[in-house]
């Protein structure tokens, strides 16, 4: 890294969530080494105008150095400022609203074209001058929206400029504000159609993606830079956490407040427990684990805000062994079974539920919403209870206890930290509501403090 403070910032951020590349978990830690020597290595060339451009991307600056594009065969001269791009591996849906926020980091973009070709979602952008087209396309081609799937694939177009007839959710032209929203897809012209091309390598399981509404990036607020080969870093716009990108001019578009939850161990994952859990990042009106299908779940939250900040903390974390994945639903609600239909319990209403943490408007709470951590926070602590109390309630279980203090202004609260995030995010759902006595329930959350 640049520095040592870059290099613990990185080490913090990936104990408290931990990196999968291909599904496999990342684990990073210092090394004994104080500095890499890679001179005169095999590819090093290479691999210093990949390093180049990543500088040039989290920097911001758009003036890639000349050794840079020559290494990578390609020139500047004569070409469009108009790209092609498909996305691959479609496993989330992406938005026109996201495609502005990637591609907007390399200049102005003034219009972008999505469709479904080939059972591919694809886009048509345009900058306002070719060498941003030449900086996005030579940055972003072959990385990935989220954590190994949305495959960009960026390549130049024939066309040199885009006619856009609506602003809506799958075409907008950003210089036209005054255009009309239309009633359905826009149509291509002739001179468009031909200059798609072939199709791309993977199919995308989404024929209609384009008419998913936006989604957001599991870990904001990271550089590009971070994780080569993916973009789920890429800063987002706090306004995005109300489930809608802040862009001049464009329509506001609701996002579900449903959200999809799977890869979870159905052997020891309750409706209560996920309850609990969503619940720290919004109150939780329905769950539903599927009756066939016991590893996903279903998780309507009060509102599209809620379900957008849940996901994003909570996409990619360690639950019961195993990682969840957290997306928009397409359901708009969470059903209700029917009078005399199996259910075996996996189907909860906790609407009126006394432990949600936000029924209260502008609830503080709000403001003490952190990713999941080692690192507990508990409050409505009774005086008579210790720190020796409280230690051993969550040695009891089964959970190691690494460090605890209470709070010196306020014996009411206190830190714990425990062996891990995972071990934290189990000891949340086991522990939070317990009674410790004198009409007290221990309140649990995730800290951004450690001890």
């Amino acid at each position: 890294m640049a520095s040592e403070d870059a290099a613990i910032a990185m080490l913090n951020y990936y104990t408290a969530t931990t990196p999968q590349l291909r599904n496999p978990p990342v684990f990073v830690q210092y090394s004994n080494h104080r500095e890499l020597k890679t001179d005169g290595l095999p590819g090093q060339g290479r691999a210093s105008a990949a390093l180049q451009t990543a500088n040039a991307v989290h920097s911001g600056s758009m003036s890639l150095s000349r050794s840079a594009s020559a290494s990578n065969g390609t020139m500047m001269g004569g070409q469009s400022p108009v790209l092609r791009i498909i996305v691959e591996n479609l496993f989330y849906p992406v938005s026109l609203e996201v495609l502005h926020q990637i591609f907007s980091k390399f200049g102005t973009v003034l219009k972008i074209i999505t469709f479904t070709k080939n059972n591919q979602f694809q886009a048509l952008l345009q900058y306002s001058d070719a060498g941003n087209a030449h900086h996005a396309k030579l940055a972003l081609d072959g990385q990935n929206i989220y954590n190994a799937c949305c495959t960009l694939r960026v390549e130049y177009s024939k066309l040199t400029s885009l006619n856009v007839k609506y602003n809506n959710d799958k075409s907008r032209d950003f210089t036209r504000m005054d255009l009309p929203s239309g009633d359905s897809q826009p149509t291509l012209d002739h001179a468009m159609a031909a200059a798609f091309g072939a199709q791309g390598i993977i199919p995308s399981p989404y024929s209609g993606a384009a008419a998913f509404g936006p989604i957001s990036f599991p870990h904001a607020g990271l550089s590009l830079q971070m994780m080569p080969g993916t973009l789920e870093t890429l800063s987002m716009p706090s306004s995005a956490m109300a489930g809608r990108m802040a862009i001049h001019g464009m329509p506001h578009t609701a996002m579900n407040s449903v959200l999809l939850v799977s890869n979870l161990n159905p052997s020891s994952i309750s409706p209560h427990g996920l309850f609990i859990l969503f619940g720290v990042y919004g109150d939780v009106h329905r769950v539903k684990i599927m009756f066939n299908k016991k590893e996903n779940a279903l998780i309507q939250m009060a509102d599209a805000t809620q379900a957008q900040l849940a996901m994003s903390h909570l996409n990619g974390q360690r639950l019961h062994g195993r990682v969840m994945r957290v997306t928009v639903s397409r359901h708009q609600s969470v059903q209700l079974p029917r009078e005399g239909q199996e259910d075996q319990g996996l189907t909860k209403d906790y609407s009126g539920s006394p432990l949600h943490r936000f029924k209260k408007p502008g609830s503080k709470n709000f403001q003490n919403i952190f990713p999941p951590s080692a690192t507990l926070h508990l409050s409505n602590i009774p005086p008579s209870v210790t720190d020796e109390i409280l230690q051993d309630l969550f040695t009891g279980c089964g959970y190691s206890v690494r460090a605890f203090k209470f709070f010196l202004k306020d014996r009411k609260m206190a830190l714990i930290q425990l062996g891990s995030v995972e071990e934290a995010i189990q000891a949340l759902i086991d522990l939070h509501n317990h009674d410790l006595g004198e009409n007290h329930h221990l309140r649990v959350s995730f800290s951004k403090s450690t001890i």
